[in-house]
């Protein structure tokens, strides 16, 4: 972690202070958790290579448009990124409505609807992982439109890289079923779901470890399993 003095000056506030002095106490666990990550994430691409190849045959074959979505989002200390995910909508669906997705979507492909229904569409952020922009567990990484509504409590969750994982996901694996009847999608994400996932991020800060990282992936599998 940075010393305080060197985080970005709109996170040198009190209410982000609380937060780092808790992860300043688990250097060890933090380290233990990188580590982690290069091992399994290295591992897992090997492994699931295969895979891998045969979904983007699929998602090539299921509609037009590139393997890969690319979309920036914001990690560590504010900092951005271009996330790694399998496409799940049609070409420049960003372009065509809300940044989120509700129930029903039309711009879902065929191939997309199976691939959110088991995470797998989340898979390529394995490279984000070993190139250190994200880690298996933590705050989801959101858009810079979504960002700049975080209060100073929500920043303390950019201490610690974005995740591919959280509670927070596992409990709102629904999202879209929410969003669904909603007038304005991106309104009633601002306003209502992000503070309710944020609390579960900085409740998951204040209870960090490694062990806890692990539970929260063994509850991940069981979650999309069911």
């Amino acid at each position: 972690m940075r010393k305080w003095e060197n985080l970005p000056e709109d996170m040198q506030v009190e209410e982000v202070k609380k937060y780092y002095n808790i992860l300043q106490k688990h250097k060890g666990s933090l380290l233990l958790k990188r580590i982690f990550d290069i091992i399994a994430a290295g591992l897992l691409l090997i492994i699931l290579s295969p895979i891998l190849l045969i979904l983007s045959v699929w998602i090539k074959a299921d509609s037009k448009g590139p393997v890969f979505f690319r979309q920036v989002r914001v990690t560590q200390y504010g900092k951005t990124f271009r996330i790694f995910k399998f496409r799940t909508m049609v070409n420049h669906a960003d372009k065509m409505g809300t940044q989120v997705t509700t129930k029903g979507d039309a711009r879902v492909t065929k191939a997309g609807k199976a691939l959110r229904g088991c995470r797998l569409d989340e898979l390529p952020q394995l490279l984000n992982i070993l190139t250190g922009d994200m880690t298996f567990v933590g705050t989801r990484p959101e858009v810079e439109k979504y960002v700049v509504h975080y209060t100073n409590e929500m920043k303390a969750t950019l201490l610690l890289p974005a995740g591919v994982t959280s509670l927070a996901s596992i409990e709102y694996k629904d999202e879209e079923r929410l969003l669904e009847s909603a007038d304005n999608a991106d309104q009633v994400y601002i306003e209502t779901i992000l503070p309710e996932k944020m609390a579960y991020n900085l409740r998951a800060i204040e209870k960090f470890s490694f062990w806890q990282d692990i539970k929260t992936m063994i509850a991940t599998v069981v979650a999309v399993m069911k």
